[in-house]
């Protein structure tokens, strides 16, 4: 009987690998939309810089094309790998992100040395960091989870982890990755069974350090004026200058746009339209009917992402279960942030938006992200046997 149970379960996974994959439909939709947007966005900018319009399109797809090839090769790679390298992927995480800052190996843009040269594309290293340090701190909350929820001991090592981390992001600087990665840890500690005073002090510490990060960094103060009146007469050529050209972008773009390739802002009115502002000219050539799509398409990325973690959290596979949490997190921190900034609603800060914004390093990162998803997922439904593991009950009681 436990046989022919195992047998028939056995099948029903092998059917459903077979079908389309929604989490993959949704990123690739993702893709397609990136793809024509980004490339819409910088016709102009590529012809001007380098007299080929669809130079910046050409890489992208580059980039795409190496990103399926991670995707592929990620599928093949059980997720117990990840789980036993958690602690070399986190040591070289701190090794990427110390070795940015040496001089002659970080290249510096903006005054902000985030990126490594690598020829083909700049190597973001904070972007693999993050990911490497979700892994290790799945693998943490799944091997110390009593030590999380009953001691102080429990909750403070990996925030002392990532405080480390956030460290060298900070020296950078690069404050964007740096609030995703803390958020994202806080996050994963809280669905962990953390105690709900523990977060409430630590809160507090962390709102302590933002206060003092804005008022001892002079260009974080103008920054956060500009972003709170960027119309006026001080900050609308300057520091509110982004921000005010991609609102006029979304205002142009009303309900359903002035059509696809008829933006005037990405004609060098607004910086990074096909970058961090790409949302800007979606608003504007689709408008709020094309806006609406990409978020729609991340909350379904976001929810497939959580429901998957709570499929492998049913089956007793706690390090899959926070490991999807993980990067569902990361994915949604990224996209609010990207989305808050276009719209008003944050500080102009340079994030990319997943999937959409022209760049190597994310995208490919990306794809990696939607891979351990999908092989997590695949290894939940061919889990032989339908009861939860002690582990995972005692978990949910907590």
């Amino acid at each position: 009987m436990i046989m022919e149970s195992a047998a028939i379960e056995k099948k029903v996974c092998l059917t459903n690998t077979r079908s389309l994959n929604p989490l993959l439909l949704i990123s690739c939709l993702l893709l397609v939309s990136g793809l024509l947007m980004m490339t819409s966005a910088s016709v102009e900018v590529a012809n001007g810089q380098y007299a080929d319009p669809f130079y910046y399109f050409r890489r992208q797809g580059i980039f795409a094309l190496i990103g399926l090839s991670t995707l592929i090769f990620t599928l093949y790679v059980p997720i117990s790998f990840w789980q036993k390298s958690s602690w070399f992927l986190l040591m070289g995480s701190y090794v990427l992100l110390i070795v940015v800052l040496l001089p002659g190996v970080g290249k510096i843009v903006n005054g902000s040395a985030r990126w490594i040269d690598l020829g083909l594309f700049n190597l973001q290293p904070s972007e693999l960091a993050k990911v490497f340090i979700v892994i290790y701190l799945a693998a943490f909350l799944e091997r110390h989870l009593e030590e999380v929820r009953e001691k102080w001991s429990g909750f403070l090592k990996p925030l002392l982890l990532v405080g480390a981390a956030a460290a060298l992001l900070q020296l950078e600087p690069d404050h964007g990755a740096m609030i995703i990665l803390v958020l994202t840890a806080f996050c994963m500690i809280f669905l962990a069974g953390a105690k709900l005073h523990r977060f409430i002090f630590m809160l507090l510490v962390f709102l302590g350090g933002v206060i003092y990060l804005i008022f001892s960094k002079p260009y974080v103060i103008v920054r956060f004026s500009s972003y709170l009146n960027p119309w006026a007469a001080e900050y609308v050529n300057d520091g509110g200058y982004q921000l005010t050209q991609a609102l006029i972008a979304f205002g142009r773009g009303e309900l359903l746009g002035v059509g696809l390739g008829n933006s005037i802002q990405k004609l060098y009115f607004l910086p990074e339209a096909h970058n961090d502002f790409v949302l800007a000219i979606i608003g504007e050539e689709l408008g709020l009917i094309g806006v609406a799509f990409v978020v729609g398409l991340f909350c379904l990325l976001i929810f497939y992402a959580f429901a998957i973690g709570k499929a492998a959290e049913n089956k007793g596979n706690l390090f899959a279960a926070f490991l999807s949490y993980g990067l569902a997190f990361l994915f949604a921190g990224q996209a609010m942030i990207n989305i808050g900034v276009n719209i008003g609603l944050l500080p102009t800060k340079g994030l990319t938006l997943p999937f959409l914004s022209y760049g190597g390093a994310s995208l490919i990162v990306s794809w990696f992200m939607i891979a351990l998803l999908v092989r997590i997922q695949y290894e939940t439904e061919c889990l032989v046997g339908d009861q939860p593991n002690r582990a995972a009950i005692n978990h949910r009681k907590g």
